[in-house]
């Protein structure tokens, strides 16, 4: 769990990203932007998230966060009431939560570094096409290259036939078997 900053071009606003990662799976949830993340706002995008988990929350026993002033006191209890363990990294430890800074990495590298942002409602269709491509079709080193839900039966590499399909304006492509 982390958030991460994107500058808007036309607004000069810093807009804030708060996104939980799947360790496991390396599947992506956002849960929200703002350009002011303060603690009822992170609270009640948790809660939002325990809701949308329904049954599948069971298969959670750690949330591993930083100490972000943004988390308020009633933020960990949400969590312990479906029991979920929340683990605070170290003060000054990027490292003890990778899993996330990897994935602001490869946001920032693959996506906000390349557009311009507009506004937050332009950051969040960026957004949400990215992480549906990251979350379907990315392929991950980690997972012997297939990504962590894919929403296509996994190619045959021997075929020579692909179709190519672009997103965000061709910034990203997809492939896959052409019929």
């Amino acid at each position: 769990m982390r958030f991460f900053h994107v500058d808007c071009a036309l607004t000069l606003k810093r807009i804030y990203v708060f996104f939980v990662l799947e360790v496991g799976s390396r599947y992506v949830h956002v849960l929200g932007t703002t350009t002011n993340p303060d603690g009822r706002w992170t609270t009640q995008q948790i809660r939002n998230l325990v809701v949308e988990l329904g049954d599948r929350v069971d298969e959670f026993r750690f949330l591993i966060r930083d100490r972000a002033g943004q988390f308020a006191a009633s933020f960990d209890p949400v969590l312990a009431d479906v029991g979920i363990e929340t683990i605070r990294i170290p003060p000054r430890c990027p490292r003890a939560n990778g899993y996330a800074e990897r994935f602001v990495l490869t946001a920032r590298t693959e996506l906000t570094d390349r557009m311009l942002m507009l506004n937050e409602r332009h950051l969040r269709a960026a957004l949400a096409e990215y992480v549906r491509h990251y979350n379907g079709q990315r392929p991950h080193r980690s997972r012997q290259l297939r990504p962590p839900r894919p929403t296509y039966p996994v190619a045959d590499l021997n075929t020579q036939r692909f179709k190519r399909q672009r997103l965000l304006g061709g910034l990203i492509n997809e492939y896959e078997r052409a019929a």
